[in-house]
């Protein structure tokens, strides 16, 4: 079963519970998060980086488009994504 955004964002609001969540979505990842987990690649992965989430809840994805750290969180996501985890790749 798929839940939306929404639906999960109330979950963990409600039950004030830890949640481990796993994502290749960056947006839900800096959405939900107050602490993202960024893994390495291949059968071998291990912690990455780790990158502390502070934005204010509850949290709405609108509002938070054009908010400059969650621009500058989800930046950071895609960077280690993209150019740290890329490079490795072709290095190897």
């Amino acid at each position: 079963m798929s839940l939306t955004f929404q639906t999960r964002a109330k979950i963990c609001d409600a039950t004030k519970a830890t949640t481990v969540m796993v994502t290749h979505d960056v947006d839900e990842a800096v959405l939900l998060s107050d602490r993202i987990v960024m893994m390495t690649n291949g059968p071998a992965a291990t912690i990455g980086e780790v990158l502390t989430v502070e934005l204010p809840r509850p949290r709405n994805r609108l509002d938070l488009a054009h908010d400059a750290r969650y621009i500058g969180y989800r930046a950071a996501v895609l960077e280690f994504l993209y150019d740290k985890q890329a490079g490795q790749k072709l290095a190897a």
